[in-house]
């Protein structure tokens, strides 16, 4: 990567956490214009596990429900559900779905990688078309997408050779991930507890995926705006892309880059403004599942110092468990348990809590209950619930 000469700044750690911090909307200020900000603002809300996408949004934008997110996903559509960043489920603003299309569908995948395992080129490309033609006009199950997949390539696609949780899915489905990266499906509304799938040109009209060059370069400086200061290799652990092509990505945005010495570690900037003072407002938050802050932000050791490595992360992988965050830095576990609208909070504090973190923890859960719309209950003491697979 190139080597800037431009005057270093320098920033301490305290300093990092806390731009991050006001950046995801985490230390009292909302987005002016409510949940689909708050999804620009994280570079999308992590929704491998619903609950954790409304609370992650609703943690951030004050007076929020989960009908409210569920509203603007489902009827207003200003969000769009669909395959982002690690190939994961995530809520993207919906008018930024051309810029997520573009960046992800150039993003090379080693012959290894699935769709390419299992299927050949001259295949994906028959199954993304009738992937295409099948949700041009309305929403199917999974099951209905496949028996379409089948009936317009050919038995081939049914075999049963991808690997799952219980046995193993039909060929085509290698190729999901594929054609959310290409434009050629989103999710729509479930229907009952199935998912479905439709077509983003129905989601977000006039949709067309925007130039690749442009895109990736585009959420590169979203991601450091957000996550930031950060290196090359960390921006590719974040996205699910190559270390080299997103060194190489890096330099195609030389001119905008400012090297940062973060507490003597090197990470780069786009923005020349100096840092942002600790903040005290920042505090107590309690982060659901596969929190975008805890997921997208580095050096893990620094974000999850001491106890919180072992208590909260997996291998380095960030979100199995949900988190509480003190001044950005993770500071405790907790877990909740739900039946009817009893939420029972379960917090466990890595070191004592002074009286005004006790607050500030008895209004997080009161918001929490908000959010989901219980009843909640706090109790601080051991968390022993297993880590989200």
């Amino acid at each position: 990567m190139t080597d800037r000469t431009t005057d270093e700044l320098r920033m301490s750690w305290a300093e990092a956490c806390a731009r991050r911090v006001s950046r995801h909307f985490l230390a009292g200020t909302a987005p002016g214009g409510g949940i689909t900000e708050a999804a620009s603002a994280m570079c999308g809300a992590h929704a491998q596990v619903m609950s954790g996408a409304e609370m992650s949004l609703g943690l951030r934008v004050p007076g929020t429900t989960r009908t409210d997110v569920q509203s603007a996903l489902w009827k207003d559509r200003s969000l769009v559900k669909s395959y982002g960043p690690r190939g994961t489920v995530h809520l993207l603003a919906a008018e930024e779905l051309p810029m997520w299309v573009g960046a992800l569908s150039c993003i090379p995948k080693p012959p290894s990688a699935l769709p390419h395992a299992l299927l050949t080129e001259h295949q994906v490309e028959e199954v993304l078309e009738a992937i295409e033609s099948a949700v041009e006009d309305g929403e199917l199950t999974v099951e209905e997408l496949g028996d379409e997949v089948v009936g317009r390539t050919g038995p081939w696609a049914a075999d049963l050779a991808l690997p799952a949780f219980s046995g193993a899915w039909p060929r085509w489905r290698a190729a999901l991930h594929t054609a959310a990266n290409r434009g050629v499906l989103c999710f729509g509304p479930n229907r009952g507890r199935k998912v479905t799938y439709t077509s983003p040109r129905r989601w977000v009209p006039g949709f067309r995926p925007m130039d690749s060059a442009a895109a990736s370069a585009e959420v590169l400086r979203r991601y450091l705006h957000a996550y930031g200061p950060a290196t090359s290799q960390q921006f590719a652990q974040w996205l699910g892309a190559p270390r080299r092509w997103s060194a190489d990505l890096f330099d195609t945005i030389t001119d905008e880059l400012i090297p940062v010495d973060l507490d003597g570690a090197a990470a780069w900037t786009t923005e020349p403004a100096g840092p942002t003072a600790p903040s005290p407002r920042s505090g107590l938050k309690l982060l659901p599942y596969f929190d975008p802050y805890v997921i997208g932000c580095h050096p893990r050791d620094a974000v999850f110092p001491g106890p919180a490595a072992g208590r909260a992360l997996s291998g380095g992988q960030a979100g199995n468990v949900p988190v509480v965050l003190i001044d950005g830095v993770v500071a405790g576990v907790w877990h909740q348990r739900r039946s009817g609208r009893r939420l029972d909070i379960r917090v466990e504090p890595f070191a004592p809590l002074s009286a005004g973190r006790r607050s500030e923890l008895t209004a997080q859960v009161d918001r929490i209950g908000e959010i989901l719309e219980g009843t909640p209950t706090l109790t601080v003491g051991v968390v022993d619930a297993g880590k989200h697979l």
